[in-house]
């Protein structure tokens, strides 16, 4: 007798899964789909491979050993190597050990390895960059614990991922989704939409000036990488809260209102340890309204009000991320770069 589902079966089948705490599917059945959204993510991610190794560094090189560039350029472009190298990994182990476990989800998980194995090509290039120049690998690597305000962030995010790898934790319970929605917003919202996007903007203006094109090129390849990741999260933690909407509470709304708050202030004081000088047009106080602005707008697509209704001093990084100006995003080999058709954001 066949096994095989007919398919009306098949659909229902696909209508049983559930992000979270799924009994009647088993966790790894992919087909047929019922989240399109986490393999399209998945698939878009596909689409943009890329090493860093690909990258030449010579002119870099040649500039980080020349005296052209200032002692607070020079302490922007360490202080980003510095929180950058150790944060991709915690987004790394934090995918690996805490979030995957919980995901009951086969095509969501799947997401969860293309993500993970970006995380490390991420770490990598922070590796190659810190080879190319021959900077102190020890000094970049450890900075997380000699700058106080990378430190804070870096902890902030680390408490997260211990509640859910705590032993007994389930989510099987409303309290339990609600932790779970913490680490997710945490990571997702937080560390990969609001504290990494300072740097972009440091990184990348030197860049728009060609100062230091390889480390730049690289940071527009990330970009593409923590778009892609944003979206999934964001798309990922709707789906938990229409799942599961008696979690979605009036007062768990302002814990999560509050934890925004508190990474914006991380934020800022990072983006003040990162620039004590202005340099490049950039200066401390344009990041108080940057990350006000970016946390407005992540907030509203989880359904939450805008909280600071700053503008936004660098309008050439909303046309970076400009959908209609994909040809021009990568100035030299990354448009050519994707693999198969063209990446939709």
């Amino acid at each position: 007798m066949s096994s095989c589902l007919i398919p009306e079966e098949a659909e229902a089948a696909a209508q049983q899964k559930r992000i979270l705490n799924c009994k009647q599917v088993d966790v790894n059945q992919l087909m047929p789909l019922k989240y399109h959204w986490a393999w399209e993510h998945y698939l878009n991610g596909c689409h943009n491979n890329w090493m860093p190794s690909e990258v030449p560094m010579q002119k870099d090189i040649e500039l980080w050993k020349s005296n052209r560039l200032s002692n607070d350029e020079r302490l922007v472009i360490m202080r980003n190597l510095g929180f950058f190298s150790t944060a991709e990994s915690l987004v790394g182990n934090n995918i690996v050990l805490a979030i995957f476990k919980h995901l009951t989800n086969a095509e969501a998980r799947q997401y969860l390895l293309r993500q993970a194995f970006e995380e490390a090509v991420h770490t990598h290039t922070f590796h190659y960059i810190v080879e190319s120049l021959s900077l102190d690998q020890r000094e970049v690597f450890d900075m997380y614990n000699a700058v106080n305000s990378i430190h804070a962030k870096d902890a902030f995010e680390m408490k997260l991922t211990e509640e859910v790898m705590q032993e007994g934790f389930t989510t099987d319970t409303p309290e339990g989704v609600q932790t779970f929605l913490k680490n997710l917003i945490g990571f997702y919202i937080i560390m990969e939409g609001i504290f990494f996007y300072s740097g972009f903007v440091m990184i990348l203006s030197f860049h728009r000036k060609n100062i230091m094109t390889g480390i730049g090129e690289q940071f527009q390849y990330i970009l593409r990488d923590e778009s892609i990741h944003l979206n999934f999260g964001i798309d990922l933690i709707n789906t938990i809260k229409e799942e599961n909407p008696e979690v979605w509470t009036p007062e768990f709304k302002d814990q999560i209102i509050d934890m925004v708050k508190e990474a914006v202030e991380l934020e800022i004081q990072y983006a003040a340890d990162c620039l004590p000088n202005g340099i490049l047009g950039l200066n401390a106080a344009l990041f108080r309204d940057y990350v006000g602005y970016i946390a407005d707008r992540r907030l509203e697509r989880i359904g939450l009000k805008p909280q600071y209704n700053t503008a936004n001093p660098f309008p050439w990084m909303s046309e970076v991320m400009d959908l209609d100006k994909e040809k021009n995003f990568f100035e030299t080999r990354v448009t050519q770069y994707q693999s198969g058709a063209a990446l939709v954001w």
